[in-house]
């Protein structure tokens, strides 16, 4: 469903696109077709690609970026110029597609944030700007556990299968989990907190794609305040490996198709 590439048609209504623009698009959940040489993409969901953002980089953003970027600014209220006040962010499954946008993200705005990831990870996500790095198999990384005793103001919850008891410890009085892969048994925590009136909960988060974030996201790539850290190239005729590489769960980053 994420594309980059060059508009080589339009359809009659089209105004703001011609052939021959550099563009990245998101296309729809139905139908998708971004596997392919030439894919069908709608204008509302169509952004420019300025020549300072490779079709690589600029393809990763859509989906994973898109769903970043709403859990932290309009889900957590983060503002991305580091006004407000400080707030302590804990991000799961950190050097994921949307969890490596996520902390580099949240780093834009006053945070303090703290990260989940495997062993072999640790200074990958060090180096994407998290405060601390947790190796989720140790003691204090399942646990959730902050290396310096913070309370987590809200949760960037990319990964999968963290009960909701592993996380009410860790929260601050009014503390927040955004679950970007909500479970049967998270929307049951979801409707239980809020039924109960909890200051503390666990909130599923469904990302609206829309050509203002996307946009948002190439602009800040373009500034050089965001990059996407790819995890492996493949040809579109070995797509199946790309397809196998993203099953398996432990991509760095970001897997590209290339023609």
């Amino acid at each position: 469903m994420d594309v980059a590439g060059e508009v080589v048609e339009v359809g009659a209504e089209v105004k703001t696109f011609k052939a021959g623009d550099k563009v990245v698009a998101t296309l729809s959940f139905s139908y998708g077709g971004g596997l392919a040489e030439f894919a069908v993409a709608k204008e509302r969901l169509t952004v420019s690609r300025p020549p300072e953002v490779s079709a690589a980089d600029a393809a990763g953003l859509p989906i994973a970026g898109i769903t970043a970027l709403q859990a932290l600014t309009q889900s957590a209220g983060i503002k991305l110029d580091r006004s407000g006040q400080q707030v302590s962010i804990l991000v799961t499954a950190a050097s994921s597609g949307v969890g490596h946008y996520a902390v580099q993200l949240a780093k834009l705005g006053n945070t303090h944030v703290t990260a989940t990831c495997g062993a072999r990870n640790l200074d990958f996500v060090k180096h994407l700007g998290a405060d601390e790095v947790l190796d989720y198999k140790t003691p204090d990384g399942a646990a959730l556990k902050s290396p310096s005793g913070r309370k987590y103001d809200f949760v960037i919850h990319c990964a999968t299968g963290i009960p909701w008891s592993t996380f009410e410890p860790n929260l601050s009085p009014n503390g927040k989990v955004f679950d970007l892969t909500p479970s049967s048994s998270g929307l049951l925590t979801f409707v239980l907190k809020k039924v109960t009136f909890s200051k503390k909960q666990l909130l599923p988060v469904f990302a609206t794609l829309n050509a203002e974030s996307l946009d948002d996201l190439v602009k800040l790539v373009k500034e050089g305040k965001l990059k996407t850290v790819i995890d492996s190239r493949h040809s579109l005729s070995k797509a199946e490996d790309a397809w196998a590489k993203c099953v398996e769960g432990h991509a760095t980053g970001k897997i590209i198709v290339e023609p």
